[in-house]
């Protein structure tokens, strides 16, 4: 029987990072190839305009599995269902969302599925 690791991993220390004008995501890497994100997201950010021209599509395409630290974040599916989202919240959001910051608190959030693929060619 093997038996998984016992890891520590930090996102003051983490494995890659990907970074847009008004964006940054911190990826954390753990035995059996699973990541951890921490995205943050500034005020003004929105998907559509600040990372789908770059990855090629007109809806975020990643699933989602998020905790959310701080700010607020609205999303919006392509079959018009949305939610608003804020600290201390839950989210699983399937493929094909549009999202963006409201108000005037960056956005925080850390994912677990979805998070190595987020503000790829095709994610």
């Amino acid at each position: 029987m093997s038996a998984q690791p016992l890891e520590l991993a930090s996102f003051d220390k983490p494995d890659e990072v990907r970074e847009g004008d008004n964006w940054r995501l911190e990826l954390v890497n753990l035995a059996g190839g699973a990541q951890v994100g921490r995205i943050t997201i500034q005020p003004g950010w929105r998907w559509t305009k600040d990372v789908g021209p770059a990855v090629g599509t007109d809806l975020c395409m990643a699933p989602h599995q998020q905790y959310h630290v701080s700010g607020r974040l609205h999303v919006v599916m392509a079959d018009g269902t949305e939610l608003e989202v804020g600290p201390g919240e839950v989210t699983s959001l399937p493929p094909g969302h549009d999202a963006w910051v409201v108000g005037d608190e960056p956005a925080v959030a850390v994912d677990w599925q979805g998070a190595s693929v987020w503000a790829r060619p095709g994610g």
